[in-house]
């Protein structure tokens, strides 16, 4: 049974979790926490981190990490390895390969969170690829179309899973056709919701059976022009509905500038427009302190949701490092 209270995931400010950081935590007792480059040293100093989170809240609390490869891998060389960002990996490996190619990466990533006390990686990222996507997002993706983007998103998927940690699928409902970056502007997209029936919205829709979600900051004009998929009530109700995803849906990163008004006012409005738990990653703690108070607590049925994800976790099965490199090698040769 998970101990969670607040409608948050945190991030902390630092590779080492402080006095005050710590009682803070314990207070609010966040559904988990996120980590990022800033808090990453060496093996040691990151195992002792999320065992500290862990204490700090009094229970087995997730704690996420976006390892994509490519620019978005918090851990990097020396101690862990480097990857290809994802459409080059793709690309590299060939229609017959790729999707296996994935998923012996995505496990190998997995092992490597396993041993460092990380549940989760923020992946698959189901967005499909196109031309004008923007650059902070396009290699990031797996395929230009939703057959290819769900085959190799459910491979990574199932990489994760087979070395014991969460996949979250993101961003959902698709940012694929976003032209701008979200860290930094709010995309808007103009496509026919017939269109993106069949493309991005189907392409969530064939991997609604995940546990974990993330929701995307951008407009959908023909569905509600006034409000990112993030705030906006009618882009919740259509990922819930009209995808099928039923389970933990979390904000992407409120601190991100796509997003309108204070960091409070941005929580509470995703809160109310039906996501389960917000996302703030910065370590602030004057924002964080917003946030929480802005949150509230977990709904009862976030609570019921959280309690499926955190259930679905698989037991590790025990592929050989050693061999599944050697043949992820052979898959990119």
């Amino acid at each position: 049974m998970h101990a969670a209270k607040s409608a948050t995931i945190l991030g902390c400010l630092g590779p080492q979790l402080t006095r005050d950081e710590a009682a803070f935590f314990g207070d609010v007792a966040p559904v988990g926490f996120i980590l990022f480059a800033r808090n990453v040293e060496t093996p040691e100093q990151l195992k002792r981190l999320t065992g500290d989170l862990r204490n700090a809240v009094g229970w087995p609390a997730p704690i996420f990490v976006d390892q994509e490869g490519g620019r978005v891998q918090r851990l990097r060389a020396p101690h862990w390895r480097e990857w290809l960002p994802p459409l080059d990996q793709v690309a590299k490996a060939g229609p017959e390969r790729a999707a296996r190619s994935m998923y012996l990466r995505s496990y190998l990533i997995g092992r490597e969170h396993l041993a460092l006390g990380i549940d989760g990686n923020c992946a698959p990222c189901a967005d499909i690829a196109r031309d004008q996507t923007h650059p902070f997002l396009r290699n990031r993706c797996y395929g230009e179309d939703a057959e290819t983007v769900v085959k190799i998103s459910r491979a990574v998927a199932e990489g994760l899973s087979d070395a014991g940690v969460f996949p979250v699928m993101k961003h959902m409902p698709g940012h694929g056709l976003g032209t701008l970056d979200s860290h930094h502007e709010l995309p808007h997209v103009t496509a026919a919701r017939d269109a993106l029936e069949e493309t991005d919205f189907a392409a969530f829709r064939a991997l609604n059976k995940l546990h974990w979600g993330m929701s995307a900051h951008l407009v959908f004009e023909e569905i509600d022009p006034d409000a990112p998929a993030t705030l906006s009530p009618a882009m919740i109700r259509l990922i819930r509905e009209e995808i099928g995803f039923q389970g933990l849906l979390m904000t992407d990163d409120l601190s991100m500038n796509a997003l309108p008004g204070g960091i409070g006012e941005r929580a509470e409005r995703a809160i109310a427009a039906g996501c389960d738990v917000v996302l703030h990653c910065n370590g602030k703690r004057e924002e964080m302190d917003q946030v929480v108070r802005a949150a509230g607590e977990l709904g009862e049925a976030a609570s019921k949701r959280l309690g499926r994800a955190l259930g679905s976790r698989r037991h590790a099965i025990d592929l050989s490092e050693a061999e599944a490199l050697a043949e992820l090698s052979a898959l990119l040769t």
